[in-house]
């Protein structure tokens, strides 16, 4: 089959899965709905290999117009070049190996069918985000895995004992990512009124053509950007991420991983032609120096965080910022390919997660678990590589990727290098803290949780075999010397091709890495030494202070928005509350109401429905007329 046959099934399948369960999943067994539900993800990741092999120029598929006028057309279109192929197999390759991870985490949810529809809709519309050709379908894709976030956070809404909770983590994600999409929106609106087009490719053209001002420049990227902070969760935006942890771990791994928290990646990216224009230039300088300024904090609040997805919430933020880091630099390839590793590692390391708590009975405080290595060896083992692999380590796919962006920081400005090599040093210090804490020494939960522990089953431990092995051979695919993905990606992105390669020499290489993995093995045997041979274990919340405690408190950033925002905005809403529908509802439009209701009253008493008091007035009437003429002659 052709490209343009076989990229619509790819959005089809999950959608079809979708459909079905959400309208006969209730009736069918969960057996029938978990496996079509992750099968239709499966057979679209098999169809979108076969579209990356055959794909060599990029290709334009029309679907139908939206909006025709004689200045303007809205069309329904995919760009299927390298760069939406690969986000398109990342995101149904692993978002396939969480549903299939579904299956045996979610087995005894009654919302089972929700579950895995809800799962569906959202790769359906996060392949219609990265797949669109035009901006407008990027902001439906972009709309729609908000909506669909919302619903998978807030899941477990029902929850005795953190259903509360669990709403208004949902809601606090929605409002927050609102906050950005209104950015995005403005920005799409003045690129419209800019260009007149909103196609990718259209906008890339008319850039030289009709030589916009830097100030409409400026205007239009910086907007993307804000739209990408609240997807991406950047410095302000980014308080939502941790806490959509509330949702089941599956979720955690599917937005954390490669789906969600990457579109305003692949937005940044995928607009590289306006972000690399002289009016632009500022932006960039913002969006570096948020995502530093991010990467830090995130690491920071990490290092003492005792709730095992805070600690990978949290380390996700961080990478984010990293790689917000590298777009700064316009070096987008070494971003999209740490999104690649960023996946491996990170999916695997929540789907990790989601097995340790499976066997913990869903115990999340790291503070009860320890020694779970010779309970759960599965698990540990691919844990370890996922620890390995997000903290640097040499030759696994995080050091290679990582290495790359620490080299266009070494290139670009000596204090970008200084600043991410430590934000680096923290990943790898909080990560062997959270592994050896919970999978070395003694075990320290009930024993009533000691005889329940056992290893996942197969459905569940091998997607992580899969993603352990991704995260070991991963960094093969920009391996310094063949650069192979870098040459991939600028083949036939539009933008790309004409954004110059940072080449390092191999001194300056072999520096790089020797440091980095010096970092690494700091880390390593600090943390062994500590938490290993020293047994130091995370004290209890009272006990914390210092800088500790302002790490265990997030650096109180929700208390802040909290007195900044939430409080001031509920206080307006308490006192338009009083004046709109108290003061003048109430008073003025329903004491009006009732005024004409009592005046009603009054008059229906004379309602008798007595045929002489109706002749009796009558003749009033006919008495008052002629007075009221012999008066006025």
């Amino acid at each position: 089959m052709k490209i343009e046959q076989l990229v619509p099934l790819i959005l089809l399948l999950p959608l079809l899965g979708g459909l079905i369960n959400g309208v006969l999943g209730k009736k069918l067994p969960k057996k029938v709905v978990g496996s079509l539900a992750t099968a239709v993800m499966f057979i679209a990741f098999g169809i979108a290999l076969n579209v990356f092999f055959q794909l060599h120029d990029s290709v334009r598929i029309d679907l139908f117009t939206i909006i025709r006028l004689d200045s303007f057309s809205l069309n329904a279109r995919f760009l299927v070049d390298d760069l939406s192929i690969w986000m398109t197999l990342i995101v149904t390759g692993i978002g396939s190996l969480i549903h299939l991870f579904s299956m045996g985490y979610m087995s005894h949810d009654e919302g089972y069918y929700k579950f895995f529809t809800y799962l569906n809709l959202f790769i359906f519309a996060m392949l219609i985000l990265i797949l669109g050709s035009n901006y407008f379908m990027l902001f439906f894709g972009w709309e729609g895995v908000g909506i669909c976030s919302y619903l998978l956070i807030g899941f477990h809404y029902s929850d005795e004992k953190k259903g509360l909770l669990n709403s208004i983590a949902a809601r606090k994600a929605f409002v927050m990512n609102r906050i950005g999409d209104l950015g995005l929106l403005i920005g799409l609106f003045l690129i419209l009124s800019t260009f007149g087009t909103l196609e990718y490719n259209e906008v890339a053209a008319k850039l030289t053509e009709l030589s916009p001002s830097n100030w409409m420049l400026f205007g239009i990227t910086i907007c993307l950007f804000i739209g990408a902070t609240g997807k991406s969760a950047q410095i302000p935006l980014f308080t939502w991420l941790p806490d959509a942890m509330a949702g089941p771990t599956p979720v955690s791994a599917l937005i954390h991983a490669a789906t969600m928290v990457t579109a305003g990646i692949f937005l940044v990216v995928r607009s590289n032609f306006l972000f690399e224009t002289p009016g632009a230039q500022l932006t960039q300088d913002i969006m570096l120096y948020i995502g530093l300024a991010t990467s830090l904090v995130a690491a920071f609040i990490a290092m003492r965080q005792n709730d095992i997805k805070k600690v990978l919430a949290y380390s996700t933020v961080s990478q984010l910022g990293f790689i917000f880091v590298a777009l700064g630099m316009g070096a987008y390839t070494a971003a999209i390919f740490h999104v690649t590793t960023h996946a491996f590692f990170k999916a695997l390391l929540f789907l990790g997660s989601g097995s340790v708590i499976h066997a913990m009975s869903d115990e999340q405080d790291i503070r009860q678990m320890g020694g779970l290595k010779k309970f759960i060896p599965i698990t540990h083992l691919t844990f370890l590589i996922g620890t390995l692999a997000i903290s640097g380590f040499p030759l696994l796919s995080g050091f290679f990727s990582k290495d790359e962006i620490l080299a266009h920081a070494l290139h670009h400005n000596a204090f970008i290098y200084g600043a991410l090599a430590f934000s680096a040093l923290l990943t790898a210090i909080y990560m062997f803290r959270l592994y050896f804490v919970v999978f070395h020494g003694e075990f320290r939960g009930s024993d009533h949780v000691k005889s329940h522990l056992h290893e996942s089953p197969l459905n569940m431990t091998f997607p992580l075999i899969v993603l352990a092995v991704l995260s070991v051979v991963g960094g093969a695919l920009n391996i310094p010397g063949s650069h192979w993905f870098s040459h991939f990606l600028n083949h036939n992105v539009t933008g790309l091709d004409k954004v110059a390669e940072l080449h390092v020499d191999n001194s300056s290489l072999i520096t790089l890495m020797v440091t980095a993995s010096v970092l690494t093995i700091v880390a390593l045997i600090g943390a062994y030494s500590s938490y290993v041979m020293k047994k130091q274990l995370p004290v209890s919340d009272d006990k914390i202070t210092g800088w500790a405690k302002l790490s265990a408190n997030k650096l109180y950033f929700d208390e802040i928005y909290d007195v900044l925002f939430v409080k001031p905005i509920e206080l307006i809403s308490k006192l338009s509350h009083q004046l709109i529908e108290v003061l003048f509802l109430n008073n003025v439009v329903l004491g009006v109401a009732k005024s004409i209701g009592r005046t009603g009253d009054l008059v229906k008493k004379i309602q008798t429905g007595r045929t002489e008091w109706y002749l009796l007035w009558m003749v009033f009437g006919i008495i008052g007329l002629v007075v009221y003429y012999l008066v006025k002659i």
